[in-house]
């Protein structure tokens, strides 16, 4: 299927604004479920996380087709993925919601950010995940797995929809994730969602500082008073945003 084309312009601004931020703006547009489950970040990495998926599924492991020399098959899923994942995308891994067995280590994780990749995204578990944490690449899983993923999941498929977290994730999505969680963007959507999402992280911020000098929220949070963008208005003059 493809990678989508992210531009620059909105991979910037996707830096700049919170997984929450997001989820409102795509609230609006009708969809509510697009904040994937149970992942948090391995270790945060003081940056959001940005890219086009990159899909892996794996299926329920049997036993007579999940043993440790199916690691040197070239071709193995697991492997390959790692290998032809675009720079400057995000694997997404559909491992089940199953973090008993991991799906990747270190030294796999590690070939992903040397190759350039923006991130890794597993609704399983990592295990090596302490080392995984030092890495600059970001990556998020539901807890520590230390078992082989060959004991429980097959790698079945590359760049394919999968779900993770309960989430629909289609090859080209425009993944994002902060310090608290990961969320997928239509590509089509991405765009405007980015433009939406700096004008409300701007007002937040603004909202932010009046709160903590005393303000209520009332007429305020969110704005139904014209005083209060009066004032917002002034401060995005002052502060060039």
């Amino acid at each position: 299927m493809g990678i989508e084309t992210l531009s620059e312009g909105t991979r910037e601004k996707l830096m700049q604004v919170s997984v929450a931020t997001l989820a409102t703006a795509l609230f609006k547009r009708g969809l509510r479920n697009q904040v994937i489950q149970d992942v948090r970040p391995v270790a945060p990495k003081g940056r959001n996380m940005v890219g086009s998926a990159f899909t892996l599924r794996y299926m329920p492991a049997r036993e007579d087709r999940n043993q440790l020399d199916g690691f040197r098959n070239p071709d193995h899923p697991q492997r390959k993925a790692i290998e032809i994942c675009p720079p400057g995308a995000v694997l997404v891994m559909d491992s089940r919601k199953d973090a008993r067995a991991a799906s990747a280590g270190d030294i796999l994780i590690t070939r992903l950010m040397v190759r350039g990749g923006a991130g890794v995204v597993t609704d399983g578990g990592f295990r090596d995940a302490a080392v995984i944490g030092e890495l600059d690449i970001p990556a998020y899983h539901n807890r520590p797995s230390s078992p082989t993923n060959l004991t429980l999941h097959e790698a079945i498929d590359i760049d394919v929809p999968i779900g993770c977290g309960d989430v629909a994730v289609f090859p080209g999505d425009i993944v994002v994730g902060d310090a608290d969680s990961v969320i997928v963007i239509p590509a089509h959507l991405a765009d405007e969602v980015a433009d939406e999402a700096v004008e409300m992280t701007a007002y937040e911020d603004f909202v932010a500082e009046q709160v903590k000098a005393g303000a209520t929220i009332i007429g305020l949070y969110p704005a139904t008073k014209d005083e209060n963008l009066e004032k917002f208005a002034a401060w995005r003059k002052e502060r060039g945003r």
